[in-house]
C-alpha cells in the first residue's frame, strides 16, 4: 500500500493526465470528422487544434511524445489525401 501522500499525488497526477488526453482526443475525433466530410478549408483548422492539443498533452506527460507524433502525422496524411486546398487569387493580386 502506498503512503498517504503519493497516493494523494498519484491521484492528482490521474486527473491532470486525463484532462489532457481527453481534450486531446475530442480534438483529434473533431479532426477525423473533418477530415470525413471531405472539406479540406474545415480540416485544416482542425488538424491545428489537434495537433496542439496532442503537443500539450506530450509536453506534460499525459502522452508520449511519439504517440503524438504519429497521430498528428496520420491526420497530416489523411488530410492531404483529400486534395489540394481550394484554389485562391494568385499571390500579388489583391
Amino acid at each position: 500500500m502506498p503512503s498517504a501522500k503519493s497516493l494523494r499525488v498519484s491521484q492528482r497526477r490521474a486527473v491532470r493526465n486525463k484532462a489532457f488526453r481527453t481534450a486531446a482526443k475530442t480534438r483529434v475525433v473533431a479532426a477525423r470528422r473533418a477530415i470525413s466530410s471531405g472539406q479540406r478549408q474545415e480540416a485544416e483548422p482542425a488538424l491545428a487544434r489537434a495537433a496542439s492539443a496532442l503537443d500539450r498533452a506530450a509536453t506534460k506527460g499525459s502522452v508520449h511524445r511519439n504517440t503524438a507524433a504519429r497521430r498528428k502525422s496520420r491526420l497530416a496524411r489523411q488530410i492531404n489525401r483529400l486534395g489540394p486546398a481550394s484554389p485562391e487569387a494568385p499571390p500579388g493580386t489583391a
